[in-house]
């Protein structure tokens, strides 16, 4: 008998648990955090930088950060799980889509429920982490609620790709709630800077979604799933997506003149005239007869934008500090 057969391979468990935990990464798209995530950062870094001026507090609160980031992760974690546990059936119909987790059977249906599960247990205490400010604790089901709420829009609304928007909009005005909870409560006036900046969220978010959708209108229009690009056409998808992108500058250059407490200037100006720049090239690599570089559009330019206004708003305001 050969030493093979008397001591059969056993498959190494580490192999067996990286591999788990990179289809869970896979799963939940975690390098797509970066879109939401930065604009998290910077109201996060706003608030701070106010508390500090208003002789609140001048340390960081290391709790209230690791809250955020687990929120935050946690939250999209959920609403990714959600999602893929929502289009199963749809994604095993769809040529792009068969080779995703569920479908392919990498992952049981089980396991995500539990996963989706455990993010949502993990989002609520994370909300902990803010008190004595309660308001997090009280809009974490309500939040969790709306966000599971995206994966099913697409079955009775056209303005799923709005739904998006919001959910990851939520991402800055929840953080600044967590960090100013108690001046919002007596102000709620005080919300107004992440406000703006959650309104050009929804707008870049929706914009961007509906490009990415231009690629299975022909699958949505088939199974009767909704969405602009089915209703519209692929060609009058990308002219809505462009018409959001230009609005989603708006309430974001705005932000320096109706939110003077933030000393904004000229870097964070000129950080949002390379978003347009940015903007316009994406809506320059894709048409109506064109949409193998939804990707380059989808991905690589929004990941920058993202962390152009990240960078620009964090150096105006800390550099007047």
């Amino acid at each position: 008998m050969s030493t093979a057969a008397k001591h059969p391979t056993i498959p190494s468990t580490s192999t067996g648990i990286s591999s788990t935990i990179k289809n869970y990464l896979e799963l939940i798209r975690f390098s797509h955090t970066i879109f939401a995530l930065p604009f998290a950062i910077l109201v996060s870094v706003w608030a701070w930088l106010l508390n500090v001026r208003q002789s609140q507090s001048s340390s960081i609160a290391w709790l209230s950060v690791f809250g955020i980031l687990i929120c935050m992760v946690s939250a999209r974690s959920f609403a990714m799980a959600i999602n893929r546990l929502a289009d199963a059936k749809i994604d095993a119909l769809n040529p792009r889509t068969v080779g995703r987790h569920l479908p392919s059977g990498r992952l049981r249906y089980r396991s995500v429920v539990l996963f989706a599960s455990l993010c949502a247990i993990a989002f609520v205490l994370g909300t902990l982490l803010f008190l004595p400010n309660r308001l997090p604790l009280i809009l974490a089901v309500p939040i969790l609620l709306f966000l599971a709420g995206y994966s099913f829009a697409k079955r009775f609304t056209v303005l799923v790709h709005f739904w998006l928007g919001i959910a990851l909009g939520l991402a800055p005005i929840c953080a600044w709630i967590a960090l100013r909870g108690d001046v919002v409560m007596r102000e709620p006036r005080d919300v107004l800077p992440a406000l703006l900046v959650g309104l050009g969220v929804l707008f870049w978010v929706a914009g961007f979604d509906l490009i990415y959708a231009c690629q299975d209108a022909e699958v949505d229009r088939k199974e009767g799933m909704k969405s602009l690009p089915a209703w519209l056409g692929v060609a009058g998808a990308l002219r809505v997506a462009a018409l959001c992108h230009a609005i989603m500058l708006v309430p974001v250059a705005l932000t320096p003149w109706l939110c003077p407490q933030l000393e904004l200037g000229r870097i964070f100006w000129t950080g949002l005239f390379l978003v347009a720049i940015l903007l316009v090239f994406e809506h320059s690599v894709v048409s109506s007869k064109n949409l193998e570089k939804v990707n380059v559009a989808f991905f690589q330019a929004n990941a920058v934008i993202s962390l152009i206004i990240l960078v620009s708003g964090l150096v105006d305001a800390w550099i007047v500090t």
